[in-house]
């Protein structure tokens, strides 16, 4: 029998916690005056942003902002620059010019690390814990004390809640993926960056994390998520694409829209 609380079987949707603000809000707005509403800053803003390695740029100059609550897909071919950009919203790596902020802070600072989570590509984990370690430490390291059934909640909805005590070191691609996931949505976060985070995953493993970004969503989260996952990219509000560092398209994430544009990456990764 598992030392660790039980999943339940069915995994409701967080409550909105912009409802109860909302609400009083609506109450209080007869005794405000004309001056006292401050523009909040948005999730993630860029401007002039850009990063060359040396043999070319990386990343263009680019202008870029993210709402909060805003549903946000990246695509583009490998090289396009999406995981340059991430890197550099995260703090992880350093741009050749122009700035980004996440939430008016500089990426890498305490109060942007405290409200940001990001889900990178290939997934890192530690030598000697196994898979509730690592969620206890990311738990713990945000200041969650109620985490323990949240974690068997997520190692439940991701389907390896019986590999809880193994190491993850150890596992496939696909199990590698599953326990970076549930490490992801841990912790609180009011914005989460991913890339690329279907690669490896099986037909159970991308319907639960594509729950789990409804559920991140429904409770006020903005996402940026960099894929070529067509059955995501179709749920997002709006579709940003790049190609070769550059901004080649930024607007609604109608249906038509995102498969001309998957199509057309299509096509350049052939020419190339």
């Amino acid at each position: 029998m598992s030392r660790h609380p039980q999943p339940p079987n069915r995994h409701p949707q967080p409550p909105n916690r912009h409802e109860s603000r909302g609400a009083s809000d609506t109450e209080s707005s007869g005794n405000e005056s004309p001056t006292a509403a401050v523009e909040k800053p948005a999730a993630l803003i860029a401007r002039a942003l850009a990063k060359d390695y040396g043999d070319g740029p990386a990343l263009h100059p680019l202008d870029l902002r993210v709402e909060e609550h805003e549903r946000v897909a990246l695509i583009g071919h490998n090289g396009s620059g999406k995981t340059t950009f991430l890197r550099m919203a995260t703090g992880l790596l350093e741009p050749a010019s122009g700035t980004v902020t996440v939430f008016g802070e500089a990426p890498g600072s305490m109060d942007a690390r405290r409200r940001l989570s990001y889900l990178a590509d290939t997934p890192t984990f530690y030598e000697d814990l196994s898979v509730w370690e690592h969620l206890e430490y990311t738990a713990r390291l945000h200041g969650r004390s109620d985490w323990e059934q949240r974690a068997a909640d997520l190692l439940g909805q991701l389907g390896i809640y019986e590999r809880a005590d193994d190491l993850p070191t150890r596992f496939s691609r696909g199990l590698k993926q599953k326990a970076a996931i549930a490490m992801a949505f841990i912790r609180p976060f009011d914005l989460m960056l991913v890339d690329e985070p279907f690669v490896g995953l099986d037909a159970e493993g991308k319907e639960a994390l594509l729950e789990l970004f409804d559920e991140a969503s429904s409770g006020g989260a903005a996402l940026l998520v960099a894929t070529h996952e067509l059955g995501f990219v179709t749920t997002t509000q709006r579709t940003i694409a790049l190609r070769d560092g550059a901004l080649i398209f930024d607007g609604p994430s109608t249906q038509a829209e995102a498969r001309g544009l998957v199509a057309v990456e299509g096509a350049a990764e052939t020419e190339s």
